[in-house]
């Protein structure tokens, strides 16, 4: 036959081999569970991130001045950013399923800033909580123009090449053993609640599926609801039982269920807007403090970012990607200021734990998780 001397077929373009991905997820990115089962999963990392909202501003609101109706009106706050940057993180920045929450890494320069002495003098403790607010604010606004610098204009990109997934190790290890010194001693003030609750939450999540097979991983994927429903009606018998009754006052406020006073100060319906507080203040060496916070909050956050796409059985983050969602991270942080959370945002290490422990790594799960985190915190009496 003519012309068919010794071509052979061309050979056709194969796609690229998928990069190794994280096996055992049973929802990744991209795949969503049922409704049912990513509202209740939804739910659970709000549960989870709660703890940090509210245990912040409730050790700083005091210390600025602020009573219980600021610090009601200040967690909703909290709250209201946090769902703001969890949407705009999963939709618009690194695409990750990375729940964007207030960081435990911003409290030394936000107490060094209430600490300063310049509001000492005001006799009237609201216009010194807003007084100090308002610093605060002028110093986030500022650091947060370091990650968006850094993410948008590519800088960041450079130095995210030569990370690897194993570098994520140490900083995320780091990250949680900040967050154990942080939280630990909390179980202490309340060793017959906190205890027991750690001791629930390990038997539920890493034993009772191994001896009640359910078949659909009910038990360990739902661990955390269950543990705090369990723990919360525990520590509501004890408080209505009068175990408490001749308690000292500090071990009635850790353990009482009724004492927290933020329920009757909250109102039932409030939207949070920027500069509810008054116009920010700036100061340079505040302003440099929390720049250098959030540099510590950027590196914090690039461990979390490359864990979370892991334990979502995503293919290792491209650097263009993690620097977008460090930009995104930054225009968080500027909201922040703007509305007045005292604290800035990073991402939750916790939450991104709580994605390896359920094997669900679903975006549209985190997306409706900011769903919850907005709703709350408009309808403050829930």
């Amino acid at each position: 036959m003519a012309g068919g001397g010794g071509g052979g077929k061309a050979e056709e373009p194969q796609p690229h081999p998928p990069k190794e991905q994280l096996p055992g997820v049973s929802f990744c990115i991209t795949s969503p569970p049922p409704w049912p089962e990513a509202i209740l999963l939804g739910f659970q990392h709000y549960i989870v991130m709660l703890g940090t909202t509210v245990i912040i501003p409730t050790a700083l609101v005091p210390q600025m001045g602020g009573g219980n109706e600021e610090k009601a009106k200040v967690i909703q706050t909290l709250l209201f950013v946090a769902g703001l940057n969890t949407f705009t993180q999963t939709l618009f920045g690194s695409r990750l399923p990375a729940v964007i929450g207030g960081s435990y890494t911003f409290v030394a320069a936000t107490i060094s800033i209430i600490l300063a002495g310049r509001f000492s003098d005001d006799g009237d403790p609201i216009q010194k909580f807003k007084k100090t607010m308002r610093a605060i604010q002028g110093a986030m606004i500022v650091a947060s123009t370091l990650q968006i610098v850094l993410g948008f204009s590519g800088l960041w990109r450079n130095v995210t090449r030569f990370l690897s997934p194993l570098s994520a190790v140490p900083l995320v290890s780091l990250a949680g053993f900040g967050l154990y010194e942080l939280g630990f001693p909390g179980v202490a003030k309340c060793v017959e609640i906190g205890l027991p609750q750690l001791i629930i939450l390990i038997l539920v999540s890493q034993y009772v599926p191994h001896v009640i097979h359910s078949g659909k991983n009910i038990i360990d994927r739902f661990a955390v609801i269950f543990t705090v429903v369990i723990v919360w009606i525990y520590a509501h018998l004890l408080t209505v039982g009068g175990a408490y009754n001749g308690a000292a006052p500090k071990t009635q406020a850790s353990c009482r269920t009724d004492r927290a006073g933020l329920i009757d100060a909250a109102p039932w319906i409030r939207i949070p807007y920027p500069f509810q507080w008054g116009a920010p203040t700036f100061d340079a060496g505040e302003a440099f403090a929390m720049m250098v916070t959030s540099f510590v909050a950027l590196v914090e956050s690039t461990g979390a970012f490359i864990a979370v796409s892991r334990f979502a059985s995503a293919t290792p983050l491209p650097a263009s990607i993690l620097s977008r969602g460090v930009g995104w991270q930054g225009i968080g942080i500027l909201l922040s200021g703007l509305f007045g959370t005292v604290n800035g945002s990073s991402v939750s290490v916790e939450n991104a734990g709580l994605l390896a422990l359920t094997r669900v790594g679903s975006r549209r799960v985190v997306q409706i998780s900011a769903g919850f985190m907005i709703f709350f915190s408009i309808l403050g009496m829930f």
